[in-house]
């Protein structure tokens, strides 16, 4: 590992604690960790390896990235604040974070020490694991697909909450305008009884 991939595993690992403080949720929610994994993506992700049980530890891998994502998402708190959406880690969801993402740091400090390197090869052939490439496109692929999928959960939860408050607002301006019209109405019934009531004294 070189001075960025180092960079850059540490600051997907440290992302989390970014939102231990309750904010509002923006673009950088999104942008920032997604251009992470995109960038170790691009600079690793070099086809997907199928010879051998190869293509099993890929989705494997993606697999359990998925799930981490899942459940860090719905773990992060969401929640609408009058005319905006906040998002707030909660400890689980940082747990989860650091978890799965501190196992792929270490898995590649280990990895790269002769002795890491030795067991490594030794359960690759057992397993008819055929490349390295296989395993780094299976620990790329597991942060981008929870990455990706801690984010849809964040931002498909904040559209729920948004939508359900623009309902909300205009259910009750539709209610201020039943309300509006039936005090109109009960104004000119009123009127109209004592102009009735007028006509009858004056006769």
């Amino acid at each position: 590992m070189n001075t960025t991939d180092w960079i850059v595993d540490i600051a997907l690992l440290l992302i989390v604690f970014r939102q231990l403080r309750e904010e509002r949720i923006s673009k950088a929610t999104f942008i920032i960790p997604i251009a992470m994994v995109t960038w170790a993506a691009s600079n690793y992700l070099h086809g997907i390896p199928t010879a051998g049980n190869d293509l099993a530890l890929v989705a494997l891998f993606t697999g359990i990235g998925a799930v981490f994502g899942l459940f860090g998402g719905l773990l992060t708190r969401v929640r609408a604040r009058q005319d905006h959406v906040t998002v707030k880690a909660t400890a689980g969801a940082a747990a989860l974070w650091v978890i799965s993402m501190g196992f792929r740091l270490g898995f590649a400090v280990w990895s790269s020490h002769p002795s890491g390197a030795a067991h490594l090869t030794s359960f690759s052939v057992a397993h008819d694991i055929t490349s390295g490439q296989a395993w780094v496109t299976a620990l790329i692929l597991m942060a981008l697909g929870e990455v990706i999928v801690r984010l849809g959960t964040i931002a498909v939860r904040a559209w729920a909450l948004s939508s359900h408050g623009a309902g909300a607002g205009a259910g009750a301006r539709s209610q201020s305008g039943v309300l509006a019209q039936g005090r109109t109405l009960a104004q000119r019934q009123a009127e109209d009884r004592e102009f009735a009531m007028e006509m009858v004294s004056r006769v």
